[in-house]
């Protein structure tokens, strides 16, 4: 199994650049709990994919979140990488009418929205775009295309043991070094596979993919899953809310619970824990991943 990293590149004689992810166990951990349709799984797998090579182009600088909303079956899916290449995401859907549908029918109408915040500078950004084409490899080469002005070739796959994503970008002036170089490589990342890109090293991978091609890689970037636990952070959220509030919350249904879809987890507090949480606990009573 090969580990979970993300690879960027440059074809040494051609203007065009390029990122390959491949995802394991940091993608396997995103699903546990989550019982995904194969179809959802996917279109999550998908999103998460290009987040990674995304947030690789700009690794050190800040959190991108990219958002899919729909009007189908599939309405959110939410994939997000911090500036140490660490993931997370989910999927919102309607159980039932999934099967056998094609990954746009899925989505329905929608737009795609992705935002930066900017450690660097401190500032948020965010575009949005509609969502035009068949797939999700359509819809995200379209959004390519209008925010950085370049053109794009993207290859996605996902199923719930592994993900793989390889992102190429033409730069001005390739057409004058290699008439036929788009073309040439477009064709060669076609032929991507899944199986092809879990069982192989990058470099490995790449040589295979690109032959008689002259590339340059840069140093491995690995990207992990994390999302962790955190029960003090939503005490302290719960004491931002003042006692009178929770107390009457509490009263009203004997219990609280909050749920972070995000990170498929649950937190209870019964009246003991609540307790706990004003006497300067965490006072979670039960939860956990789901």
């Amino acid at each position: 199994m090969a580990p979970d990293y993300v690879q960027r590149f440059i074809f040494e004689q051609l203007n065009i650049r390029g990122r390959l992810v491949c995802l394991t166990r940091a993608w396997q951990r995103m699903l546990e709990g989550r019982d995904h349709p194969a179809e959802v799984a996917a279109l999550l797998g998908h999103t998460t994919a290009l987040t990674v090579l995304l947030a690789a182009n700009r690794k050190g600088t800040g959190r991108i979140t990219l958002q899919v909303q729909g009007s189908g079956p599939v309405n959110l899916l939410v994939a997000d990488c911090d500036a140490a290449l660490r993931i997370r995401g989910m999927a919102r859907f309607t159980p039932g009418d999934i099967a056998g549908r094609g990954e746009r029918a899925l989505l329905g109408d929608g737009r795609l929205a992705l935002t930066l915040d900017d450690a660097m500078s401190g500032q948020l950004y965010q575009s949005l775009v509609p969502l035009e084409g068949d797939s999700m490899a359509e819809i995200f080469e379209h959004y390519i295309a209008q925010s950085e002005q370049v053109p794009a070739f993207l290859r996605l796959h996902a199923d719930a043991s592994a993900l793989a994503g390889l992102l190429l970008e033409k730069l001005p002036d390739a057409d004058a070094r290699d008439a036929d170089g788009w073309r040439r490589v477009s064709h060669l990342a076609s032929t991507l596979s899944l199986d092809d890109a879990r069982a192989a090293r990058a470099q490995d991978l790449l040589t295979r993919l690109f032959p008689g091609e002259l590339l340059r890689v840069f140093p491995l970037d690995a990207v992990e899953y994390h999302c962790p636990y955190d029960p003090a952070k939503v005490a302290e959220m719960l004491r931002g809310l003042g006692r009178a509030e929770v107390e009457a919350m509490l009263a009203e249904r004997g219990e609280i619970v909050i749920r972070n879809e995000m990170c498929n987890h649950e937190y209870r507090f019964d009246a003991a824990a609540i307790g706990r949480v004003f006497a300067g606990g965490a006072g979670v009573g039960s939860g956990g991943r789901n």
